[in-house]
């Protein structure tokens, strides 16, 4: 009896599915990304063992640079256009509609409420090496309290709005208290602080708990 032959089928394995697939993954990143904005310094934040994540929406970010300037920044653009529009009516610093904008697109600010109108007027490279005498926090009239003030009334609707403070690991602790202590003034008591993640110490409860359950 003859054997009954099986018709041979290709085995080539169409990929055109597979790279339609990864180019539609490739555009959603690109397009969701949200790319970290530039700090106005270099901050080495100190090392801590706590795993608890930092908040993604919604941020108004104190930075505290090694030589103790300080800067104020939101990392929302709706949020920073209500508040420079506040700071521009009650001050009355007569910024341009070119010079509101251009706030918006800075990640912080460091510069004292008047010289506001002179900073928003420079222009790209100009812009990014003018050197930002920090946020006063000494002054009279306490103009890193304004900032926090100012922030709160304008964004009264943000009601998970989350304070964070990210200092450098040299900065005084004379600064970093000054700050703590204007955030006390204006009844703001729950803060967080951007630190880098530190190892467990061998030995600890901590360390002996995270090897238990099989984790690094």
């Amino acid at each position: 009896m003859a054997r009954a032959k099986v018709a041979r089928k290709s085995t080539r394995v169409d990929m055109t599915p597979m790279s339609d697939v990864a180019f539609l993954l490739l555009t959603f990143f690109m397009l969701t990304a949200k790319f970290k904005p530039d700090d106005p310094v270099e901050v080495v934040t100190p090392s801590a063992i706590s795993t608890t994540l930092l908040p993604e929406n919604n941020v108004a970010l104190v930075t505290i640079s090694k030589d103790g300037k300080v800067y104020f920044g939101l990392d929302n653009d709706k949020a920073k256009q209500r508040l420079i529009q506040s700071f521009n009516s009650s001050y009355e610093l007569g910024l341009s509609a070119s010079q509101l904008h251009n706030y918006v697109l800075q990640s912080t600010v460091g510069v004292p409420i008047n010289e506001l109108k002179k900073y928003l007027s420079l222009e790209g490279a100009a812009n990014t090496n003018y050197q930002q005498p920090g946020i006063p926090i000494d002054s009279a009239d306490g103009e890193l309290g304004q900032w926090i003030r100012y922030t709160r009334n304008s964004l009264k609707d943000i009601k998970d709005l989350q304070w964070v403070i990210k200092a450098n690991d040299n900065t005084k602790y004379s600064v970093v208290n000054r700050v703590l202590d204007i955030f006390k003034d204006k009844s703001i008591h729950k803060l967080h602080l951007i630190t880098s993640l530190k190892s467990l110490p061998p030995g600890t409860p901590a360390y002996q708990t995270a090897h238990s359950s099989g984790e690094e």
